[in-house]
């Protein structure tokens, strides 16, 4: 007979299972639907993606009730199914592994998404009776998974523990590795939950093993409860009409050891992964030994920065050059800096004075890049114009506006005269901070930029005459690091005939590969400028090569950075960097720099080098 689940929690790190919305997807199955439905409908489907797992090396299960609640159900005309859904869920995942392996019922937030204003009473009314169906139904234990808010999660897990004593697993959904979505520190947060019953504590979704990680590391060790996790496959990406995941099995596989020595119990995967990655993580904790010594504490957060920096406020420029013009004549740098956050724009501001005294040549800002909400570029090109004098240069992403929208965006950046733009698809809004917004994509990347060279001619997207005509500078984005660099070149291709000026690509690190660009673009009769990001940490390498799409690393920067942290590692990703700079700069007069964590220290020092070694090299403008 099975110990109860935080028994057997507590003896050894245990294996979880992975997606089951996202596997359907990848399977095939459409999206739109209602995947709790299949329970009633497609009951062999759910059974083979149970049996997969379990044969993969899960030794739990959770049912596919995630959003088999009233509410949920409801918009797809089930809600009279709710009980009878739940209880199917927990009888084919029974019935699909048998009983050596823990079946856990899931239960999603009410009011997650879309569902920020459903009434506590209706929050408490779906939670009852999906608890009670689940209970009923038989279940080893249950998992409340992708909360956002303590307060549901606690309202959740106090009914519960007035119905049973079951094994109860609680875990966060977080983007801040400090505190819940509602500001609780974590820690708080925690202690609460163990207060009212609960018996494992962790984390799921909206961020890859990296982000997690370091929320776990976060956790101060009173905690005193076993810690469950369940990363995404990395940041997900929009490809050719599908949603993809980047993360690879290999890299769940050196993850799950780092969450094992990190004290962490139950390990596996959400959105995006596969029987795969829990293949991966179950051998990797075949033999896992617990480490005897003291596990290195995670490397500190990043010193404090001067958050101040008197800046001047100089005169309108008289009309300058653009950067397709100067980049024709000389090495050009291009520097993103994130906008920020939260509301402080003091440091963002000192950046840009420091980039500006670097002779930095553009100053770019994403447009919520990954999804996640930060300050309007805008504004803060406005404000870069005006106090710092530099030119800024903004994203622009079909993802938010609609044609509306994005018309109207594009007449504000006339008037405030910001020219510079570049042209992007955006990250899928589902996957950011706010999964409960709309994805618009009104235009394509490709429409986007003819669109905004139609403002140009003084039309306007509706084909109606405007007063005057714009003077935008458009840019498209490039993605070399992919399998077939020839199909991504054709790609490029129809963005230069849709009317893009200039192209900027993703991070480089691999200086054949910045060969093997100059030689497949050598066609093209528009600048280039190359990605050069400088790493962080040995972790942050990490990171990006398994969880950020469109990035990839050699094996030689990887390792190289394995292990570093702090000054250390940013340092040793300088140097990465300015080698990549001289093979870059001998082949192009482009130069994109992306800043880590608003680390600007490093590209300020990046820019400079640039500069410095500018006459070393003749390249192609």
């Amino acid at each position: 007979m099975k110990p109860e689940l935080r028994h057997a929690l507590a003896r050894r790190p245990m294996v979880g299972d992975g997606a089951m919305a996202t596997y359907l997807y990848q399977l095939g199955l459409p999206v739109g639907v209602s995947f709790e439905e299949f329970n009633l409908i497609k009951p062999d489907v759910i059974a083979d993606v149970h049996r997969r797992y379990a044969a993969a090396g899960a030794e739990i299960i959770e049912t596919n009730t995630y959003s088999a609640q009233h509410n949920k159900l409801a918009r797809f005309g089930l809600e009279k199914k709710t009980e009878e859904i739940n209880a199917a869920g927990v009888a084919i995942a029974r019935k699909a592994v048998g009983g050596d392996v823990y079946v856990v019922g899931s239960i999603g937030a009410v009011r997650g998404g879309a569902g920020k204003n459903v009434r506590t009473a209706v929050v408490r009314r779906d939670f009852e009776e999906q608890i009670g169906a689940l209970l009923s139904a038989g279940v080893d234990g249950l998992l409340l998974e992708t909360f956002f808010d303590l307060e549901e999660l606690s309202i959740a897990l106090g009914i519960i523990r007035k119905k049973s004593d079951i094994s109860v697993i609680c875990q966060f959904a977080v983007e801040d590795p400090y505190r819940t979505h509602d500001g609780i520190p974590l820690a708080d947060a925690f202690r609460r939950l163990k207060s009212e019953g609960a018996d494992i504590i962790g984390f799921n979704c909206r961020s890859g093993p990296n982000g997690i990680l370091r929320a776990v590391e976060m956790l101060p060790a009173d905690i005193g409860l076993p810690i469950s996790v369940f990363p995404n496959a990395g940041i997900p990406d929009y490809v050719d009409g599908k949603v993809v995941y980047s993360a690879s099995p290999e890299y769940f596989a050196s993850s799950a050891i780092r969450f094992a020595d990190a004290g962490v119990r139950l390990i596996g995967g959400c959105c995006g992964t596969t029987p795969e990655h829990i293949a991966a993580i179950a051998g990797a904790l075949k033999n896992y030994v617990p480490q005897t010594a003291e596990v290195a504490q995670a490397a500190k957060a990043e010193a404090a920065r001067p958050t101040a920096v008197a800046v001047s406020q100089p005169p309108e420029p008289p009309k300058e050059p653009s950067i397709v013009d100067l980049v024709r004549q000389r090495h050009t740098v291009i520097v993103e800096l994130d906008p920020p956050r939260d509301l402080d724009i003091a440091k963002f501001m000192a950046g840009a004075q420091a980039l500006k005294e670097a002779q930095a040549d553009a100053l770019t800002m994403a447009d919520n890049s990954l999804a996640v909400t930060r300050m309007s570029n805008m504004a803060l090109a406005a404000l870069l114009k005006e106090r710092v004098g530099i030119r800024p240069l903004v994203h622009i992403a079909c993802r938010d506006r609609n044609l509306i929208g994005t018309q109207s965006h594009m007449m504000g950046f006339d008037a405030l005269g910001i020219d510079h733009v570049l042209a992007v698809t955006g990250d899928p809004a589902k996957f950011g901070d706010l999964p409960g917004s709309s994805s618009v994509y009104d235009l394509t990347s490709f429409e986007i930029i003819k669109m905004i060279k139609q403002l140009n001619e003084g039309i306007a997207f509706s084909g109606k005459p405007l007063k005057q005509k714009a003077n935008f500078i458009v840019g498209a984005a490039f993605n070399p690091n992919v399998k077939y660099l020839d199909k991504a070149v054709q790609r490029l291709e129809r963005k230069v005939a849709s009317g893009a000026d200039y192209i900027m690509t993703q991070p480089v690190y691999d200086a054949r590969q910045i060969v093997n660009i100059a030689e497949a673009t050598k066609h093209l009769d528009v600048p280039i400028f190359i990605g050069i990001f400088p790493l962080a940490s040995g972790r942050n390498a990490e990171y990006l090569h398994n969880e950020v799409p469109g990035i990839q690393l050699s094996d030689e920067v990887r390792r190289r950075m394995s292990g570093l942290e702090g000054a250390e590692g940013r340092a040793e990703g300088v140097k990465i960097a300015q080698e990549l700079l001289d093979v870059a700069m001998a082949h192009f007069n482009g130069i994109y720099l992306m800043t880590p964590f608003l680390a600007y220290e490093m590209t300020v020092s990046l820019t400079q080098y640039v500069k410095e070694n500018s006459g070393k090299h003749a390249a192609r403008g």
